[in-house]
């Protein structure tokens, strides 16, 4: 794969699993926004089943990947989102982080094989969305419907933000407001 000139974006998931339908939600809302408001230049927008072979195929050597995914801890908060920006040699120490995810293998773990291949980003946001529900059936659950439109915003805010930086964003966009964050791992409920 050769190096894209713009971000990607991955929504996780199957929407045939409730909750873990999140990622793909936030990514159809993205489709639909950027119909009115085009996003910047050369991003482009993938669903993934979260298949390890898959999602790096999809993100090796982007400028900037942003993944959302749903996850399960054991205690949910249900449409709580958690935002991480990992430097690129850290990893939380999540010796259980299999057990969050409804996936073969969890996104940590695929990042980590990324890794030892060579196969990362360049710089990589982590949206997970904490979700209640992943048995079989359709639908988000409220809690984590509501979370859809306001993690959409964040993200075309962090892509507004990376083509304004990287210089790849020559067209005029609406404004998109929002505050740069430098933490490495932040959350926030929704409302």
């Amino acid at each position: 794969m050769t190096a894209s000139a713009g971000a990607v974006v991955i929504g996780i998931g199957n929407v045939f699993r409730r909750d873990d339908g999140a990622g793909p939600a936030v990514l159809a809302l993205l489709r639909q926004r950027a119909r009115r408001r085009p996003l910047p230049d050369g991003t482009t927008l993938h669903e993934c089943d979260g298949d390890p072979g898959r999602l790096m195929e999809l993100w090796t050597d982007a400028p900037v990947a942003v993944v959302v995914d749903a996850f399960f801890p054991p205690s949910p908060h249900p449409g709580r989102v958690h935002r991480w920006c990992p430097a690129p040699d850290a990893l939380p120490d999540l010796p259980q982080a299999g057990r969050h995810s409804t996936h073969g293998l969890g996104l940590l773990e695929t990042l980590r094989l990324a890794r030892m291949l060579g196969r990362c980003p360049a710089h990589l946001v982590v949206y997970a969305c904490e979700g209640a529900e992943h048995g079989i059936g359709t639908g988000l659950t409220p809690p984590v419907a509501r979370a859809v439109r306001p993690l959409a915003e964040r993200i075309e805010q962090d892509l507004q933000r990376h083509a304004e930086t990287t210089g790849l964003d020559r067209q005029p966009h609406a404004d998109i407001r929002g505050t740069r964050r430098n933490a490495s791992t932040t959350s926030h409920d929704t409302p």
